[in-house]
């Protein structure tokens, strides 16, 4: 094994041990970075440490409910268990964490919905009330904005315009800035970056 691969073995080791997940057994896709120098591992450590740690416009609790959002969106349970427990020790009740559950379920069925909607294009399906039930959006536990937020990320996962579009100007009209918008999506695009390793 040469230098430079035992170097980036150690610092994939030193990213599992930051995510509290030092069990993790390497899918085929982190194998086929670590058998070979790759740059890259670097370079996700630092992105997942970045959104996970340095951010200026999310607190620790929301930044590891929004990764959480983004691990049960993407059905991976082992970065499921581990940020739903650090959002807990940070702070996030059992009704926060469950709110992010049914805010993520919510957003798969809108994003369905209403991209087919955006991408037919007929009056018909348009006019037609969409009879989703969707009293969680009306008071959330997390706050307004906030549940807004973790919609914005899962939608743009989920590449649905028009939620896109919907969710970041409710944020904006409850308080929330750009930057933070920016924050939010970059931490969801970081970890669903993660994920295409790991799983």
């Amino acid at each position: 094994m040469s230098q430079e691969i035992a170097i980036q073995n150690e610092t994939f080791t030193n990213l599992l041990n930051d995510l509290q997940i030092p069990d993790y057994s390497p899918s085929s896709a982190a194998q086929q970075l670590l058998q070979v120098e790759s740059k890259y591992i670097k370079d996700l450590k630092i992105n997942v440490s970045n959104v996970l740690n340095n951010t200026q416009y999310l607190n620790k609790k929301e930044a590891l409910l929004l990764a959480y959002a983004v691990a049960v969106n993407e059905k991976f349970d082992l970065l499921k268990d581990t940020f739903r427990a650090q959002a807990q020790e940070a702070g996030a009740t059992d009704a926060e964490v469950a709110e992010i559950v049914s805010c993520t379920s919510l957003m798969n069925a809108n994003n369905i919905f209403y991209r087919f909607r955006h991408y037919v294009k007929k009056d018909f399906y348009t006019n037609t009330p969409a009879g989703i039930k969707m009293s969680i959006m009306m008071n959330p536990i997390l706050g307004k904005e906030f549940f807004e937020l973790v919609s914005l990320v899962i939608s743009s996962i989920n590449g649905c315009e028009m939620c896109i579009t919907s969710h970041e100007q409710s944020i904006l009209q409850h308080g929330g800035s750009e930057s933070r918008i920016l924050e939010g999506v970059k931490l969801g695009a970081i970890i669903k970056s993660l994920i295409t390793v790991l799983a």
